[in-house]
């Protein structure tokens, strides 16, 4: 990150931009950094401006405490004004429903994107789910195991046992700790975990949901319950792609829709 901005409450923002065309910033989910969406704003690049940052408590922006989600979206407010003040928001997996926010709490976005927000309506017992990750989820990080507090959120996505396992003897393991406070931060922006209906209506921008071909048909249904609930939104399925969704089949069906 080559840039910083400052947020309402004080925070520094690290942020990246990259390309030409209408602005569009990226927010990156849970466990990941401005880095995360990098690849994606490079394919965006030749027909966006394309802009990443580290969202606060993670990579090389700052963080305040108390934690809020108004505080988030007061980050994206000060990112809006650093880059021109005229922009698309798009949001991967929590990152979406945090774009979700800001475009119903009024921000001066032109259009919104979201690939796969878990909202587990469709989710057999997800709600019952979400309530049993976020008790243990804060009991963790309030006793300081930051590692059990990523292991829990990697059996939330699904991921195998014995692959968990091998994640905590990786090189990669100090870093998704150093970042496992912020899991508290996305837990707080997908709320009960349920789709925001009466949030959603009030977005006067369009919206565009996609989820991928090869990902779980509760996942299909979250991103469908998003076109549906705001006014102007359009919902569309990539053939073949999970929730790691690849940079060169997502780009341009983003590039298309933010240049619309």
């Amino acid at each position: 990150m080559d840039k910083k901005t400052t947020s309402r409450d004080g925070t520094s923002l690290a942020y990246h931009v990259t390309g030409q065309g209408p602005t569009v910033i990226l927010v990156s989910g849970a466990m990941s950094t401005g880095g995360t969406v990098l690849p994606l704003a490079q394919r965006l690049a030749d027909r966006c401006r394309a802009v990443v940052y580290d969202r606060r408590g993670r990579g090389e922006s700052g963080d305040t405490a108390p934690y809020a989600v108004d505080r988030e979206v007061e980050d994206l407010a000060a990112l809006l004004d650093a880059v021109g003040g005229d922009a698309a928001l798009f949001g991967v997996s929590s990152g979406g429903a945090l774009v979700l926010r800001a475009a119903a709490d009024g921000l001066p976005v032109r259009r919104a994107a979201v690939y796969e927000v878990p909202y587990a309506d469709h989710l057999a017992h997800g709600a019952e789910r979400e309530a049993v990750y976020k008790e243990q989820l804060n009991k963790a990080l309030a006793e300081g195991r930051r590692g059990d507090a990523v292991e829990l959120f990697l059996r939330l996505t699904g991921l195998a046992e014995e692959m968990i396992q091998r994640a905590r003897q990786s090189p990669m393991w100090a870093g998704m700790e150093a970042v496992a406070p912020s899991l508290a931060y996305d837990d707080a922006v997908m709320g009960d975990g349920l789709l925001p209906r009466a949030r959603l209506a009030g977005i006067s921008v369009p919206v565009l949901a996609v989820a991928g071909g090869a990902s779980p048909e509760w996942m299909h249904r979250a991103s469908q319950a998003v076109a549906e609930a705001v006014p102007q939104g359009t919902y569309r399925v990539l053939p073949g792609q999970t929730h790691m969704v690849e940079p060169d089949v997502l780009g341009p069906v983003l590039a298309e829709f933010f240049a619309g």
